[in-house]
C-alpha cells in the first residue's frame, strides 16, 4: 500500500474516533456523602387531637325553710337536708330554720316573697295555705304533678289534700280541680305530755289508766290538775301555749268551733263554743291550776314543774331530753263525747317566684317520700302524712314516748282537720280571735262580754 493511501486511511480512523467521543453521554458524578456531624432531618408525627371534656353540670342551689318548735326539731331538719343534698343529683340544698312565732314566721315569708329574697321551698301551716294561694305567693304544682309518674294525691291524708287541691277560681276540690298548692309534710294531733313523777307525788290516778277505761273526762282532768297544783306555788297541773290550737280543742270538745259548717261565718258565740271557752277560763281564773296564760309552758314542763303539757308531736324531740319519767295521753273527753282534737298538718309549698320550679318540685317530693318521713318521725318530730298501716305500725315503734297510740287515737277520733279559709281571711280572723280569747283567759273580759261582740268583729274577716 502506498504512503498516500495509508495517510488517508489513518485520517479517516481519527475523525471517526473523535465523532464517537463527542456522542457518548457525560459521566454522572457520585453524590457527596453527608458530613459526619450533620444528622438527617427528623420527620414530625402528625399532632393528636386531645378529647374535649364535657362541661360540668352546674348545680342548682335551693334554699328551704321550716318553722321548728325548738332546737332539737331544727337539728332534725338540718340532718335531713344534708342527706337529701347528697341524694338529689344536680341540686345543692341549704336549710334555714325560721322563727318559732307563728304569726311572724308567715309575715316574714310574705315580705321576703315580695322582695325576691324568700326560699324556694318552705313549710307553712295548713291554715295559711288559702291565704298564700289567693295572694299568688305559692306555685300551683298541678302541672308538675301531672307529669310525674306514680304521683297520687290519695297516698296522703284526705283532710290536708282537700285543702291543697282546692281551686278558688272554680270552688272545686280534688284531682280534677287543676290545683295543687303543695304536699303535706306531716300530720299531728294534740296529746298531754305527762310528768309521771309529779302525778305520782300528788297521788293522782294515772291518766293513761283512766283513758284506757274511758274515764278520762274533763272532770277527771280537773281533779288531776288540782292535786298536782297543791304540791307548791311553782308547780302546775296544766300548761298550754297561747294560740288557737289549744283553746280550739276546748270549743270543739264542747260541740262548738270557730266557724259554721261550710266555713263561711263566725261560730265563736254559739252556746257550745262559749261552754268550751268558759271551762278553759275557769282553769286559769277560778281553779288556778295552769301556767299563766300567755307564758311559754314548754320550759317549765321540761324543768319538771308541769304535770300535763298540751302540745303536738313536734314537742317530742325536746321532751326526750328531760330527766323525769314521762309519757303522753289523749286529751280528755268533753261534753260532746270526744276530745275535740285537731288533725294538724302543714305543707311544703313552692315560692311562686322561684327560678327553679322543676327542682323545687323534686325537693318537695323528696321531703315527703315515705323513707324521709319515716326518718323524721323516728327522730320524734311528726307523724307521716302518707296513709298506710305500715306507716302507722312503724310510727308506734318510734319511742319514747311509750304510748304513741295516743297520737294515733287523737288523729282517728273525729279530729277536726286544720284548714284554710277560702271564703275569708284566716290571718284577719285569727288576729281578732287570739286577742279576744287572751283577754278572756287573763280575766280582762267576761264570757258575756266576749259573746256580745266577738262575731261582729271576727266576722268581718269573711268579707275580705
Amino acid at each position: 500500500m502506498n504512503r498516500r493511501l495509508i495517510f488517508v486511511f489513518s485520517s479517516l480512523l481519527l475523525v471517526a474516533s473523535m465523532l464517537l467521543s463527542a456522542c457518548a453521554p457525560a459521566a454522572t458524578p457520585a453524590p457527596a456523602a453527608p458530613a459526619a456531624t450533620e444528622a438527617p432531618a427528623a420527620t414530625e408525627a402528625p399532632a393528636v387531637e386531645q378529647p374535649t371534656e364535657a362541661p360540668a353540670m352546674e348545680e342548682v342551689a335551693l334554699r328551704w325553710r321550716t318553722r321548728p318548735d325548738n332546737q332539737e326539731e331544727a337539728d332534725v331538719y338540718a340532718s335531713i337536708s344534708d342527706e337529701l343534698d347528697a341524694k338529689l343529683e344536680g341540686i345543692t340544698l341549704s336549710y334555714e330554720p325560721g322563727g318559732s312565732e307563728s304569726s311572724s314566721y308567715q309575715d316574714v315569708l310574705k315580705t321576703e316573697i315580695g322582695a325576691g329574697t324568700a326560699p324556694d321551698v318552705f313549710w307553712i301551716p295548713g291554715s295559711d295555705v288559702g291565704d298564700f294561694a289567693k295572694r299568688g305567693l305559692i306555685l300551683n304544682l298541678a302541672d308538675q304533678a301531672s307529669m310525674t309518674d306514680g304521683f297520687n294525691i290519695d297516698d296522703f291524708y284526705a283532710g290536708p289534700m282537700a285543702a291543697l287541691t282546692h281551686n278558688p277560681d272554680t270552688n272545686a276540690e280534688g284531682a280534677d280541680s287543676g290545683a295543687l298548692w303543695g304536699l303535706p309534710r306531716d300530720v299531728s294531733t294534740f296529746v298531754l305530755y305527762l310528768n309521771n313523777d309529779l302525778l305520782a307525788e300528788a297521788g293522782a290516778t294515772d291518766p293513761r289508766e283512766l283513758a284506757a277505761k274511758g274515764e278520762w273526762t274533763w272532770d277527771a282532768f280537773l281533779e288531776t290538775a288540782q292535786k298536782v297544783r297543791a304540791l307548791g306555788s311553782d308547780i302546775y297541773g296544766y300548761g298550754a301555749n297561747a294560740w288557737w290550737g289549744p283553746y280550739g280543742t276546748w270549743m270543739n270538745a264542747a260541740g262548738g268551733g270557730f266557724y259554721n259548717a261550710d266555713q263561711t261565718a263566725c261560730n265563736l258565740n254559739s252556746p257550745e263554743s262559749l261552754a268550751g271557752l268558759q271551762f278553759e277560763q275557769d282553769i286559769y281564773q277560778v281553779h288556778d291550776v295552769a301556767v299563766p296564760y300567755g307564758e311559754d309552758s314548754e320550759p317549765p314542763y321540761r324543768a319538771g314543774k308541769v304535770a300535763m303539757f298540751q302540745n303536738g308531736r313536734w314537742a317530742t324531740p325536746g321532751t326526750r331530753t328531760v330527766e323525769f319519767d314521762w309519757d303522753v295521753v289523749e286529751l280528755p273527753q268533753g261534753p260532746a263525747g270526744d276530745a275535740g282534737n285537731w288533725q294538724f298538718w302543714g305543707a311544703y309549698a313552692v315560692n311562686a317566684n322561684t327560678a327553679h320550679p322543676e327542682e323545687a318540685w323534686k325537693l318537695a317530693q323528696a321531703l315527703t317520700e315515705a323513707d324521709v318521713q319515716a326518718k323524721i318521725s323516728s327522730m320524734g318530730a311528726n307523724i307521716p302524712s302518707r296513709v298506710s298501716q305500715e306507716a302507722i305500725d312503724a310510727f308506734l315503734t318510734f319511742t319514747p314516748p311509750a304510748n304513741n297510740q295516743a297520737f294515733i287515737n287523737g288523729l282517728q277520733d273525729n279530729a277536726v282537720a286544720e284548714g284554710p279559709l277560702w271564703a275569708g281571711s284566716w290571718p284577719d280572723f285569727v288576729s281578732v280571735m287570739d286577742a279576744r280569747v287572751s283577754a278572756l283567759m287573763t280575766g280582762q273580759e267576761t264570757i258575756d262580754q266576749f259573746a256580745a261582740t266577738i262575731c261582729d268583729e271576727a266576722g268581718k274577716a269573711f268579707s275580705q
